[in-house]
Formats: structure tokens, sequence, C-alpha cells
């Protein structure tokens, strides 16, 4: 399969199994699109022009750079688990209008996890992780910083695990912002702890979705907390995140204010709600939502060229070495490689699904039970009849299971705006990886 589109100038071909990139002139770009139809490429570009660049799409077939052919993903699922989610929170400082948690309770009881049960976590990874010498946990909620004092044992205690088994443990803690004192941004720069960030962008567009419990805003205290989070780690190891929905469809703006702010390392996300939310993406929104990406990767692109470079996570592909064969097929390994950890010790295939009991898969204590997260298994894209003849397939792996089941009820059914959403977050990082690559050549 070749995916074809243009954008601000540029004409690409992907070949989607090889996955070459391809930057063509008008005729080159044409005759892709109607390789079989020599004559009126004839009649539009001359005999000339038309032989040669017949001649140069079939040397890239046999390199197997364009048209190449399906080929095995080729990876055996080895069955570790490398990812924990700890839910060190059931509750927070926050009142989010879009949160898939509800209140940070996840529809059930307040509470914190005790630390008896964060060890096991760490124990439960550890043993389950095979072979696999780096294993991942990050800290979620809810709040983590709620329980501060846990996750600071569940680092050292993590530590002297890992060292004892020759092992290497990363940590991200995953926050609103809004607890972020001092001693918090000290400990976690000083332990390397990767953090994520929440802002939202403009103070109007935050403060509409993100409130305190009482209805205040939150703006000005969670963009000062950022700014000396980032700045205690000299403006790395982190990530900005946030969230738009419908009534900030100008996202690039928000994008803007962040940057104004001195952020360099952004994500921006929309906001997976059924229909009846007022807040809800629709597909009517979808032209709009798509010019508006194509609006913001050139403005990247643009403010690059002025030496002002910024990593919007969805357009950051790598198209030399490209993610793993396992992430090619079943995109973030949830209910498989990655679970997550309800404060009483729980297991489930990710963090949206926690709070479903249909979806608890056992228990730190006791382990895994498989019959739980068989229907994980067949989740990739070979097996969603949606996904056959996308040409993003190998960016998402069949696209979250958790959207998936909200707005289907199914897990082989992807959500379809997410899914248009996401192929046009695809093609603006392959336009960037053109864009730098003809610009510095590499």
């Amino acid at each position: 399969m070749v995916h074809t589109f243009e954008m601000h100038g540029l004409r690409m071909a992907l070949d989607v199994e090889s996955g070459a990139l391809h930057v063509l002139d008008e005729p080159s770009y044409v005759a892709v699109q109607l390789l079989e139809s020599e004559q009126e490429l004839a009649e539009r570009f001359g005999k000339e022009t038309t032989e040669q660049v017949l001649a140069e799409i079939s040397e890239l077939r046999e390199r197997g750079l364009l048209f190449s052919g399906k080929k095995p993903v080729g990876f055996v699922d080895d069955g570790v688990v490398k990812a924990l989610c700890l839910h060190l929170a059931h509750d927070c400082n926050l009142r989010c209008g879009y949160c898939f948690a509800g209140s940070g309770n996840y529809g059930g009881t307040r509470g914190l996890m005790p630390l008896d049960t964060a060890k096991q976590s760490v124990d439960f990874l550890l043993e389950n992780s095979g072979k696999r010498r780096h294993c991942e946990i990050d800290f979620f909620g809810g709040e983590p910083l709620l329980n501060f004092d846990v996750l600071c044992e569940v680092v050292a205690y993590g530590k002297k695990r890992v060292q004892e088994l020759d092992k290497a443990l990363k940590f991200t803690v995953t926050t609103n912002a809004l607890a972020l004192t001092e001693e918090i941004r000290n400990y976690l720069n000083s332990e390397q702890i990767s953090v994520v960030l929440s802002l939202d962008g403009r103070k109007d567009v935050h403060d509409r979705m993100r409130r305190r419990p009482g209805g205040g805003a939150s703006y000005d205290i969670v963009l000062k907390n950022c700014k000396d989070m980032v700045a205690g780690r000299g403006g790395d190891n982190y990530y900005l995140r946030g969230t738009y929905t419908r009534h900030n469809r100008d996202f690039t703006e928000d994008v803007l204010a962040m940057l104004a702010e001195g952020f360099d390392r952004i994500s921006l996300e929309p906001a997976v709600l059924t229909p009846e939310k007022e807040e809800s993406l629709r597909e009517e929104d979808l032209p709009g939502l798509i010019a508006e990406y194509e609006r913001l990767v050139e403005v990247l692109w643009q403010r690059e060229l002025e030496g002002k470079r910024a990593d919007f996570f969805h357009f950051e592909l790598d198209l030399k070495q490209g993610p793993c064969a396992k992430k090619r097929s079943s995109g973030c390994g949830a209910g498989a490689a990655y679970l997550a950890v309800a404060p009483d010790g729980s297991l489930y295939p990710c963090h949206q699904f926690v709070g479903e009991e249909d979806f608890c898969a056992g228990h730190v204590s006791s382990g895994i039970v498989q019959d739980k997260l068989a229907r994980f298994s067949g989740l990739d894209a070979d097996h969603k009849e949606a996904c056959l003849n996308c040409f993003a397939r190998f960016f998402c792996g069949g696209g979250c299971h958790a959207s998936a089941w909200l707005m289907n009820g199914d897990l082989l059914v992807p959500y379809s705006l997410g899914c248009a959403l996401h192929r046009k977050r695809v093609e603006c990082g392959l336009y960037l990886q053109a864009r730098r690559t003809l610009q510095h050549g590499k």
C-alpha cells in the first residue's frame, strides 16, 4: 500500500509496509497515483518524462521502498510485563470537566494506595518482567502527589530491588502540578523522575475545564509550578500535556501560549467524550480540526527555521528506526506488556479500564488471571477491519482500546473520529520529518 498526500507545497508518498517516505515532483506524484495509466501520464507530461519517472518508480519497487508487499511483523509475544501504571491516589485536588476518571475516584471510593500494596506492585512487575532488564513505573491518579510519601518509599524500594536483580527501573509521574511544592520538585529532580505536567494552554481554556473542587481557577498556580519544575531540571525530561475539547478547536493558539511561556516539549490530546457531553468533539468538527493540525505543523516548522524548535509529541516520528515490531502491531501494549494497578492492588489492562470490574485481571499479590486478558491478545491492526486498509496502522497498532470500548462497546471497533485525527497527525509528522530532511540533508 502507498499513501499519497500533499501538504504546504510538498507532495509525498508513504510506502506503508516499508515505512519509506518519498518527496515527489508533480510528474512522479501523479505517476504513483495513476501507475497503470501510462498513456494518461504521457499525454500530461510527455513521453520522455513519463519514461524517466516510471523507471525511477520501478527501481524503488525493486528495492522494496515503494509498492512493497505485505511483510510479517515478525515478533513473538514473550508474555512479560514491562510497565505498570500505579494509581497512587483515587482522589484529586481538581475537578476537570473532561476527566475519564470522574472526579479522580474512578466511580468508586476515594482513597490512597497503601505502601504495602505499592511495594507488592514493584515485586509483581520485577517477577513478571522475565529476562527484560528495563522496566517502567508510572505514578498516576487521580493526583498521585496526594500520596507523595508512598511515592518516595516506592522509588527507594524499587531502586533497591533492581540493584539486587541487575535490572533498571524508570519512574514517571503524571501530575496536574497543583501540589508541586518546592520540596516535591527538588525530590523529583534529584531522583531524575520523568514528569508529565498537565496544562491546557491559554488561561481561559485551562480554567474552563480544570477547576478546583470548590469551582476556583487553577491556571496561575499550575503555570508557575510547571515553569519552576522545568527550570529546575534544565528544561529536560518532561512533557507538558494538554487536552482540547470542542470549546478550543483553535488549539494551535494553546500550543503557541505554551511555547510563549518557555515550554518546548508539548503534547495536546483531543478529549475522548461520549456524544452527549457538551465538550465532545463531533464528526462535523473534523474538517476544521484537520485544517488546524495542518496550521499547527506549519507554525512549528516556521519557528524551527528561526532556531526555535519545539517537540510536539504526535509529530515526532522516527522514520529511520521506527517503533519496535510489538508496538507496530499492538500499539501501547495494554493488557499485555502494560498493566495498571488500582489502590487496592487489583490489576487492569490499562489506567482507563480501572474501576470496570469486568476488566479486572487479578491482583498484585496473587498474579494475573490470564482468562481476563485473553480478549486483548488479538487486538492488533491485523485483526481490526477498520485498520486493514489504513495507511497509519503501523503508527498506532490498532488504536486505543479504551476509546474503542467507551465509544463503541467493542474492543475490535476503533473510535473513528480518533482514527481520523490520528491519521492527520501522522501526515503532519511525516511532513515535518520531510521538511527537516530536505533542510538538513539527514
